[in-house]
């Protein structure tokens, strides 16, 4: 019964959280679709109605907040906004070439908006668009980071976003970074030495010099400004949006809560503050000695929502011939874990591998990852690594599993004589549960003890499907056939007829468009049931007998690497207890197989349960009460073998 209870509430579990995503969010997912399309309609209407303005890359989508600074720097433009090459034509740049980036940065403002990831594409297919991780100012979407001074006397000019820097070259590589330089006319000269390494880490060198009569107080900050609520996954194991570690401690902020709050600060030594997608970051890394103020902060850009985190270093006075310098870190591209871990340990950047979601049960998350890392190298697929784990986790909790197993094999044995107890005491359930407790006692059973296996497999289960949902090496990663991305939905589909039919299947629909994968999963579901004990109530069993179906449906639109997990996992455990169950000589319908019922010895002494076994062969009741007469013994369990004794020894 207990067991019964455990997977109902796993089920009923799963449930409601694959019944949220369905009912709740998919519908939230398809208004804001629908929304946004409508805006991108408006857009192009108005674009047709009035002629669209190329707005030079210092103008911003909104207005640019600098953080310190007593309000806004720059208006936003007026009419449609131009294309991104449209926008990004508008002003001089330097080039921005490595083997994994491409993109540039703006002499007007100095910012880096415009980069491209070389690695990475929008689909599987060789042919389809890198990803787009920056947009300059002036585009639909701007996307950008910026490093500069806010000035602490009255009068100082300093740097904004309408800048126009002068560069020493116009291409910037993993080897050649380049050099800005401004002259603002009152003596003071700002620099900024912009490189990047051969991933995705660049810095920001800042320094002024001060050829003027007097000090100057100045305060360095950064930026990262993203205009338009990105569309995100709508999952609440992930969590996309801004997040930072401050003090060592991690804080996320959704978009939503953001428009609700405004803003939301925060100080610290040390640390980061950036924007997350599923897979990309955009992260700023002062210095993780210096004290900063940081800020998560919403506004409004026209129609569009506007998201900004900054943060504003400590104030430096410049004295008459002096130079003043600092160094930040701007992170700009995939969530590669290795990679995060490594700036995390060479760079000395707090907790910087915290910017992958691993979740709650990141003790479990992370290892499995670094796992079915370490076994890729070997095999060349994340499916055969996936696969080959399963194999060492069921051999590690072998023994254990095991014991679970026998006892399970047991209770399957004991299986006839539970339903000869509930068909007997079926209006007495008191004295049905006393006797099934001296029936478990006197045949050493225990129902509780095949639980182990369910309850070992649910957190591995989950760890995996948030290493196959969060890391960006799962992303697009192959495994054999027809499976070209383990992160994603098996592709042959049971409404598209296993790709016979191509068609765009209705979002309403995923429910019930299953791939092959998971009615796989369910048929090794449906066989490992069978092999367990059956309960005796009618309803229970029916229900138990949908769970494949239903959990079919549900895991229909699970990462097919998990699928294939779960199905592996089943067919291993199948054999396992197959295996269990011929050793200790019981039947798979219950009872006890044929051969180990002709090997069991007999004897004069038979019990009356024994009699009421299922495969007890016909006339065998009556045929043990001859032995058992013929012996001078009476039978045992019809509650009439203690009144016929007393009467035989009254009559001896």
């Amino acid at each position: 019964m207990e067991q019964r209870n455990l997977i109902l509430a796993i089920v009923l579990s799963v449930s409601i959280l694959l019944g949220f995503q369905f009912l709740v969010e998919s519908p939230r997912l398809e208004r804001e679709r629908a929304q946004q399309a409508t805006e991108a309609a408006k857009a192009a209407k108005t674009a047709k109605i009035s002629p669209s303005t190329i707005v030079p890359s210092g103008a911003s989508s909104g207005a640019v907040n600098i953080p310190g600074s007593p309000g806004m720097t720059a208006a936003a433009p007026v009419g449609a906004p131009p294309s991104r090459s449209q926008a990004m034509g508008a002003a001089k740049r330097i080039a921005i070439a490595t083997k994994r980036l491409r993109g540039s940065v703006t002499l007007h403002g100095a910012r880096l908006d415009d980069l491209i990831l070389a690695d990475y594409r929008e689909t599987v297919k060789d042919d389809s668009a890198n990803i787009t991780l920056l947009s300059p100012s002036g585009a639909p979407n701007p996307y950008y980071a910026q490093f500069g001074w806010v000035a602490l006397d009255p009068g100082v000019k300093v740097p904004g976003p309408d800048t126009v820097w002068s560069a020493n070259h116009a291409r910037m590589t993993s080897k050649n970074p380049v050099t800005l330089t401004w002259n603002n006319g009152q003596g003071q000269v700002f620099t900024q030495t912009i490189s990047i390494d051969e991933n995705f880490m660049f810095t920001f060198g800042q320094s002024v010099r001060n050829s003027g009569a007097k000090t100057v107080s100045l305060r360095p900050y950064g930026l990262i400004s993203r205009t338009g609520t990105p569309e995100t996954s709508g999952y609440f194991i992930l969590h996309e949006g801004l997040l930072g570690v401050f003090n060592d401690t991690l804080a996320e902020v959704d978009y939503d809560d953001l428009q609700e709050d405004g803003k939301v600060e925060k100080k610290s030594t040390g640390g980061w503050i950036g924007i997350t997608d599923k897979f990309w970051l955009t992260a700023l890394v002062p210095d993780q000695k210096a004290a900063t103020d940081s800020r998560f902060f919403h506004s409004k850009a026209g129609d569009k929502d506007k998201y900004q985190v900054d943060f504003l270093g400590e104030a430096q006075s410049v004295a008459p011939g002096a130079t003043v310098s600092n160094s930040n870190k701007l992170f700009a591209g995939a969530k590669e874990v290795k990679l995060l871990d490594g700036y995390r340990d060479s760079l000395g950047i707090v907790r910087f591998d915290l910017a992958v979601d691993w979740g709650w049960l990141w003790f479990l998350t992370k290892p499995i990852f670094h796992a079915l890392e370490f076994f890729f190298h070997y095999f060349g697929n994340f499916g055969l690594a996936i696969l080959f784990l399963t194999v060492l986790i069921k051999l590690a909790f072998f023994p254990l599993a095991n014991k679970s197993y026998r006892a399970m094999s047991r209770m399957k044995k004991l299986q006839p004589l539970m339903t000869e107890i509930r068909e007997k005491y079926a209006d007495d359930r008191p004295r049905q549960n006393q006797e099934m407790m001296a029936l478990y006692k006197k045949e050493n059973a225990n129902p509780m003890a095949g639980c182990f296996p369910i309850l070992i497999q649910i957190p591995v289960f989950f760890a995996l499907y948030k290493v196959l949902f969060v890391t960006i090496e799962m992303r697009h990663a192959p495994f054999f056939g027809w499976i070209q991305d383990l992160s994603a939905p098996d592709p042959l589909s049971l409404l598209t007829a296993f790709g016979l039919i191509q068609w765009d299947v209705p979002q309403m629909l995923d429910i019930v468009n299953v791939g092959i994968w998971p009615i796989i999963m369910g048929v090794t579901m449906f066989l490992q049931q069978k092999l367990n004990p059956q309960p005796a109530d009618a309803t229970q069993a029916k229900i138990f007998m949908m769970l494949p179906i239903v959990f079919t449906f549900l895991l229909g639109n699970f990462p097919a690497g998990l699928v294939i997990y779960w199905a592996w996992n089943n067919s291993l455990s199948i054999a396992q207890q197959w295996v269990i169950m011929h050793k200790m000589g019981v039947s798979a319908s219950g009872g006890t197989t044929a051969a180990a019922a002709a090997a069991k010895p007999t004897g004069p002494k038979v019990s009356g349960r024994d009699m009421g076994s299922a495969n007890a062969p016909p006339g065998g009741k009556r045929k043990a009460k001859a032995a058992a007469e013929a012996a001078g013994g009476t039978p045992k369990g019809r509650g009439k073998g203690k009144r016929s004794g007393k009467k035989s020894d009254k009559k001896s």
